[in-house]
């Protein structure tokens, strides 16, 4: 029996399978409605915790343009789990008798990877939190197969609130993938998360350095603009001009909104309340901002929806590509869709290695992510982590991604513990590690300092 292929992260497609995808997409774009025999008899489940315009209706208009059948769950309190249903039931139940693919949206960070672990059928991330939302950064990287013809070696820059965006997360893992360089503009205060960085680091050994950005004018004259590439990180750190890696030109400016319904501490918040009330505060694509001589080549994009950041000149420029890249959004998730239905004859493999992952068995879960699902969630989720590196040692949570913060690492074998640096620790079988945050707390548990 064939294993059942998720769509959780976009690191669970290989780059050659995600070109043959764009192969499929450019098929279904040019004959949008001569595909209806192609899933005929199988039903596309859309469970929607988050409110959602174009991504559950371009998946809905995709499966219906494949022949399938659609069922809708776009609002949570028509769903039981306003009566406390786990997500983990609703996805076992949904994807039973009910559905042959479920297309999931939800706030927590983790959640599309919690209820792969429980659905008999496909599951496809449509975005969890703050997280990722790999079929936007699909639909992201074919627009820049079909505008630019590749993307490796491609200068693209991110602008915006890169602190919440998922979309910004996915797409910078995908664009260091593929060997683009990435240059972040932020809105002051919603720079690219840490966790973000340090998974660019650890996969890519990106190390991201200060920008020159001066050539990019207005978009960066207030943002302490950073330089991200796959290609060059032993040049870049030894770069040591205080002025930064200078941003000569780019090929696409990538803006997002204000992510407000994300905002999950005070001081952001407030700062929403600013940026909201005074929209001119917020990064603004205008006419004049892409005059710049390094941004008149540029293609603009943008996942929508859109407030004010992108003015409503730039609609009839012939750089501006969003409306194009949402209508794109069919025939790549067309693509996806008939792929993990078994309906393609794919002959890209697979990815090669796969993130093994542990469960946390003793004290406390170790995620310092407040949404996470293994913290929204407490039923049916059992705390997790992958190794980063094991000297010094490194983990993350097994849903949402981020680095666990610990002082100390005990084995439950031994009942000894070490400091992170510990050359003793690459000997211990990782699902032996324990996560300590305290001498104490290591003491409550029974454990003792190594060598005594």
């Amino acid at each position: 029996m064939t294993a059942i292929r998720h769509l959780v992260s976009i690191d669970d497609l290989s780059l050659d399978e995600i070109c043959e995808l764009f192969e499929f997409a450019d098929r279904f774009a040019e004959e949008p409605r001569g595909h209806a025999d192609l899933c005929r008899g199988l039903i596309s489940a859309s469970l929607f915790y988050e409110a959602s315009t174009r991504t559950r209706l371009s998946f809905e208009s995709a499966m219906l343009r494949l022949g399938g059948g659609v069922i809708t769950a776009a609002d949570v309190m028509t769903m039981s789990a306003a009566k406390g249903e786990s997500l983990a039931d609703t996805v076992r139940v949904v994807g039973g008798a009910y559905s042959d693919v479920i297309v999931l949206r939800h706030p927590s960070d983790g959640a599309a990877r919690l209820a792969a672990r429980y659905s008999p059928v496909p599951v496809i991330n449509a975005g969890d939190g703050s997280h990722e939302h790999p079929t936007q950064t699909l639909c992201d990287l074919y627009n820049l197969h079909v505008e630019r013809g590749r993307i490796e070696g491609l200068d693209v820059v991110l602008a915006g609130d890169l602190k919440y965006s998922r979309t910004v997360h996915s797409f910078a893992h995908a664009l260091a993938r593929f060997g683009a360089n990435i240059v972040c503009v932020p809105q002051p205060g919603f720079e690219m998360p840490k966790y973000v960085l340090e998974l660019l680091r650890d996969e890519f050994h990106v190390e991201p350095v200060r920008a020159d950005a001066r050539r990019l004018g207005d978009l960066a004259a207030r943002s302490d603009a950073v330089y991200l590439t796959p290609q060059k990180p032993h040049q870049l750190s030894l770069f040591t001009d205080a002025k930064g890696w200078e941003v000569e030109r780019v090929d696409a400016v990538y803006m997002t909104r204000p992510q407000t319904e994300r905002y999950n501490d005070a001081d952001d918040q407030a700062k929403a309340e600013e940026t909201v009330d005074r929209g001119s505060e917020y990064l603004r694509l205008e006419k004049r901002t892409m005059a710049e001589e390094s941004l008149r080549d540029a293609v603009v994009m943008h996942p929508l929806p859109r407030r004010d950041e992108i003015s409503s000149e730039m609609d009839g420029d012939p750089r501006s590509i969003y409306f194009k890249q949402a209508a794109r959004g069919v025939p790549i998730r067309m693509a996806i869709l008939a792929s993990l239905l078994g309906q393609l004859d794919r002959k890209a493999a697979g990815p090669t290695e796969r993130r093994s992952t542990w469960p946390v068995r003793l004290g406390e879960n170790p995620c310092p992510n407040p949404t996470c699902i293994s913290r929204t969630e407490r039923r049916h989720v059992e705390p997790g982590f992958w190794l980063a590196s094991r000297s010094p040692l490194r983990a993350h949570c097994a849903y949402c991604d981020r680095a666990l913060p610990f002082r100390l690492v005990g084995c439950s074998s031994t009942l000894n513990y070490h400091q992170p640096e510990s050359n003793a620790l690459k000997k211990v079988r990782p699902d032996h590690l324990v996560f300590l945050d305290t001498e104490g707390r290591a003491a409550d548990l029974g454990f003792r300092p190594a060598g005594r």
